[in-house]
């Protein structure tokens, strides 16, 4: 969508056009018929784009700030790269285990057609063999989905649950570190684009901190404004914070808050982040399937051998 917006803006057509040649998939369409009828009773973009659903609390106010200063291409660009870039994110891991779970469900299918075809067992439990193991999967999925809402909700005062939740995954090895980065990365991204579409300081921090999700690393972000209030820089403020020494941020913004450049240098860091993140996926991506397969196949020797013994 931003990707579409960006291209029509750079064309020079008008808004109306522009929304008009846009297509999403069929569930989201309906939202672009809402925001159409909505400016064509007068209602600005942003604020279409928010109350239709197609905008994001955080690109609305990034994209009111645009429009006030101008044309809202580049930030239009900005939010496309990003959204993009998540969603590569998002497809890598699920596409890398299609494959396993195809194995895994032929290799279930396969191993009790003897005993189907000898009559020991029954259609019933034939299928219940073969599902079982999808059903648990599917459960375990429904469970994080849980997990992951609960200790996401954008709550005013986090839950001791909610806490307690979010310092067990950022415990996790190797996952717990990724997650850490990933949202110290959106804090830093998002006030970036903020900044660059000309909102204030001290009305994007906060509004940044809003969009990190874990609600302990919500709340050390917080302790920024109030610094920067006393009069510290950026720099200072975040200085002795929390995750950074191991992501270290300070030197970008000394360069940015130097140079006057602080929403580009706050962008390539982010860029970086983005970079590193994605290693750590496409290293996840390429080892799990390998682990997947050895747990097929060592749970297949594993029934085989049982077979015989009995």
């Amino acid at each position: 969508m931003f990707l579409h917006l960006s291209v029509m803006e750079r064309s020079g057509l008008p808004p109306d056009k522009a929304f008009s040649l846009l297509q999403l998939p069929a569930r989201f369409q309906e939202r672009v018929t809402i925001f159409r009828r909505m400016l064509s009773k007068g209602v600005d973009i942003p604020a279409a784009g928010l109350k239709s659903g197609l905008f994001s609390d955080l690109e609305t106010n990034v994209l009111l700030a645009a429009f006030n200063a101008g044309s809202p291409e580049i930030t239009y660009k900005r939010l496309a790269t990003r959204h993009e870039h998540k969603a590569r994110q998002a497809s890598l891991i699920k596409s890398r285990m299609a494959m396993p779970l195809l194995v895994l469900l032929i290799a279930l299918a396969v191993q009790p057609l003897p005993a189907l075809v000898s009559g020991s067992i029954t259609g019933a439990n034939y299928f219940l063999f073969v599902l079982r193991p999808f059903v648990l999967f599917g459960g375990c999925v429904f469970l994080y989905r849980f997990v992951v809402k609960r200790i996401t909700n954008m709550s005013a005062t986090p839950t001791s649950i909610q806490i307690q939740l979010t310092r067990l995954i950022t415990r996790i090895p190797l996952l717990g570190p990724i997650v850490i980065r990933k949202n110290v990365r959106d804090f830093y991204e998002n006030l970036a684009l903020m900044l660059e579409a000309g909102i204030p300081m001290f009305d994007a921090l906060p509004k940044a901190v809003q969009t990190v999700n874990l609600c302990t690393i919500r709340a050390t972000f917080e302790q920024v404004k109030p610094r920067m209030e006393k009069g510290a820089t950026l720099a200072q403020a975040v200085i002795n914070l929390p995750y950074q020494g191991k992501y270290p941020i300070h030197s970008y913004l000394q360069t940015g808050e130097g140079s006057g450049s602080l929403p580009e240098m706050l962008l390539r860091y982010a860029d970086g982040e983005s970079e590193a993140v994605t290693q750590f996926q496409v290293q996840l991506a390429n080892w799990l399937p390998r682990l997947f397969y050895f747990g097929v196949a060592g749970w297949m020797a594993y029934q085989i051998l049982n077979s015989h013994v009995l």
